[in-house]
């Protein structure tokens, strides 16, 4: 039986890495603003090169510690790879239609459906405190992303955004089913190949020469690697109600990123903010759900 201060510790373990994860895929929605509206490229593009960079970046691993890749349950990796690509692509065309705070608030609905999928095919039921946590700081994160000036319309960026989260809702949700037999490199493989596929139709489309974009995207891909690596992991131990709370973190990242580039902060930003933090707070201090006996469970593959 595991010990209590372990399962503790791990859990810990696992809210930093989101925490961190959160700060990484902020920095990767500012540089694909920098590549869409400063450096020209178009939203299909951008998670062309994103996809590529992390690719490359999981084959490097594989090649470096050849046993890391164990693929053994090919249909949820399939949803991975599907769902996951199809994610990434429709969020990045979002960025490039509307306004960067509007899109990552409408893909951070994805936990949402994570949480409702993981009840009905995982059998993962939320607490009221989790159910609560999540809510205030969802409602935080609106405050943050709209400025209280949020306005909900229908085009074509905002429908694109929203399709980005149902399809992550899913992605996240295949993620925690695998991580009990699958390392995090293998599933991101998955997620990798099938985000190329889902952007190659930007093959066709002229690219520019300049140094700029290429730059951007350089660093859309290796900050969204390692934002998903870490998100990744941290799945292998907490269930996706919780992780939907600390998922909260991303679009207040993406916003605080955003800064940089002339973003401004009102008092509602403010307080959205201290709602984020204030929901994020709560689930971890009265949100956890004890753990099954792990010896119930399949071995977590190792990492290399």
């Amino acid at each position: 039986m595991v010990s209590p201060t372990l399962t503790a510790a791990s859990r810990s373990r696992a809210r930093a890495l989101f925490f961190f994860s959160a700060l990484f895929f902020g920095l990767s929605a500012l540089f694909v603003r920098v590549a869409t509206h400063l450096g020209g490229l178009s939203g299909v593009q951008v998670s062309l090169a994103r996809f590529t960079v992390g690719l490359v970046a999981v084959l490097v691993i594989f090649a470096v510690r050849p046993r890391t890749l164990r693929a053994t349950n090919h249909p949820l990796l399939a949803a991975r790879a599907i769902f996951g690509g199809l994610s990434g692509l429709f969020y990045f065309k979002a960025i490039a239609l509307i306004p960067t705070g509007e899109a990552t608030l409408l893909n951070n609905t994805f936990p949402l459906w994570g949480v409702l999928l993981s009840f009905f095919l995982l059998r993962e039921r939320p607490t009221l405190h989790l159910a609560l946590a999540l809510v205030v700081a969802g409602g935080g994160v609106f405050l943050v992303m709209g400025g209280g000036e949020t306005r909900f319309a229908l085009g074509t960026g905002q429908l694109l955004a929203l399709a980005s989260g149902v399809c992550g809702g899913t992605a996240v949700t295949a993620i925690r089913a695998l991580r009990p037999t699958h390392n995090a490199a293998t599933i991101f493989f998955a997620f990798s190949l099938g985000g190329v596929l889902a952007s190659s139709p930007a093959l066709a489309e002229p690219w520019p020469t300049t140094l700029l974009p290429w730059g951007a995207t350089l660093a859309v891909g290796l900050s969204a690697f390692a934002a998903q690596m870490l998100m990744t992991h941290a799945y292998g131990t907490l269930a996706v109600a919780e992780a939907a709370v600390w998922q909260q973190l991303t679009p207040i990242s993406s916003f605080a990123w955003a800064m940089t580039l002339g973003e401004r902060v009102t008092g509602v930003t403010a307080v959205g903010v201290a709602l984020g933090v204030a929901g994020i707070v709560y689930a971890t201090v009265l949100g956890h759900v004890p753990a099954a006996e792990p010896a119930a469970q399949p071995r977590v593959a190792p990492e290399g």
